[in-house]
């Protein structure tokens, strides 16, 4: 009994994948170059406006910024490498005799479509491990203006949560849920918009009816005195999550971090949907590599010398951009709230994987 094989040639499979990869990261190194330098000329001026930030401040950005780029430009480098290693394959007549041996159109870009899912898997996991750390770094470092970053030791710091009227400011703030743990709590006592009192621990914690700080000192706005009251409980209303939960910057975390953030924001009653369309994004996103030998793969096929191979591969980047334009706006709506956050990920995915595959079958015909 005969079978089909998915590599019938393993010499062909090799060479396929060694072109494409060759073709794909040769496209993806010069596109971060020029990218890396535009992006250098736009923001050097405001790191070096910073007193003290010279060449060491500029290169660290570079090292920031860089695994951003890289992580922009990985799909469309896939795309086009995609079809530069068909279109050579096709002038060079090599498609036409994989053809004629008797291999079918998904015989041909089998290997393609092996080292495009291999790109897949090192896209997530530099996303995972490297741009959401250099993202969460960059961000913080804009927020000083490039000056000087405090160290980063995990914590929150200097969160502001109102209660009613009053205000509480906490300096420092240490686990999550039931265990959350504060240090330098200020509670600013308001009545009618007037300052009544202020309250200060330098330590509190969760309790059943709110947060129990101690030892606290109190300083009475009116009459001037300042009085020890030793543990009170304060910030009836506030919920751990307002702490260490205030705001959560989906490219900034690992997807185990950002499911972990939306767990502990369902708990807390709050709403999920853009974040949850973000975490299924952080799959469908590095996956879409596997979508363009299939969008590109119509540069493939039809003869060189009909003059049409131009439009093929014309035909071939206008599927890929379409796919990018149609990404980012699911996305954008599902951050809206206008589509379910599975469906503004996955959907167009789904849809172009299904073009793509119209496309080859028409192709065959």
């Amino acid at each position: 009994m005969s079978r089909v094989m998915m590599f019938p040639s393993r010499t062909v499979a090799v060479y396929m994948g060694r072109l494409f990869m060759t073709r794909t990261f040769s496209i993806l190194a010069a596109l971060v170059l020029v990218l890396q330098a535009l992006d250098l000329l736009s923001e050097s001026g405001n790191i070096l406006a910073f007193a003290g930030n010279g060449d060491a401040q500029v290169w660290h950005y570079v090292s920031l910024r860089a695994p951003q780029i890289i992580a922009f430009a990985l799909p469309f480098s896939v795309l086009l490498g995609t079809i530069l290693t068909l279109i050579t394959m096709n002038q060079n007549s090599e498609i036409i005799a994989l053809k004629a041996s008797g291999l079918s159109a998904h015989q041909v870009l089998a290997p393609l479509l092996i080292a495009s899912l291999l790109v897949a898997i090192v896209s997530f996991s530099f996303n995972d491990r490297v741009v959401s750390r250099a993202t969460a770094t960059l961000t913080q470092w804009q927020k000083v203006n490039y000056g000087k970053m405090p160290i980063d030791r995990g914590d929150r710091a200097n969160v502001w949560v109102r209660d009613g009227d009053d205000l509480i400011q906490v300096e420092q703030i240490r686990g999550r849920a039931a265990a959350t743990r504060l240090g330098g709590i200020t509670l600013y006592d308001r009545a009618g918009g007037n300052l009544v009192s202020i309250v200060r621990a330098p330590h509190g914690k969760r309790v059943a009816n709110g947060w129990e700080i101690g030892p606290a000192t109190r300083f009475d706005v009116a009459s001037g005195n300042l009085s020890q009251i030793g543990t009170v409980v304060v910030g009836r209303d506030v919920r751990p999550d307002q702490f260490t939960l205030a705001t959560v910057d989906a490219d900034s975390l690992s997807f185990g971090a950002l499911k972990a953030a939306i767990a502990d924001l369902a708990d807390a009653g709050r709403p999920t949907k853009a974040l949850e369309g973000s975490l299924w994004h952080k799959l469908s996103g590095p996956l879409s590599s596997v979508l363009m030998p299939l969008l590109g793969a119509v540069a493939a096929f039809g003869i060189a010398r009909s003059g049409k191979l131009f439009i093929r591969a014309v035909i071939g980047m206008g599927l890929g951009f379409a796919y990018f334009v149609a990404d980012n706006f699911a996305l954008a709506m599902g951050n809206l709230g206008a589509y379910p956050p599975f469906l503004a990920a996955w959907a167009p995915f789904l849809l172009f994987f299904l073009i793509g595959e119209a496309v080859l079958f028409r192709t065959e015909e």
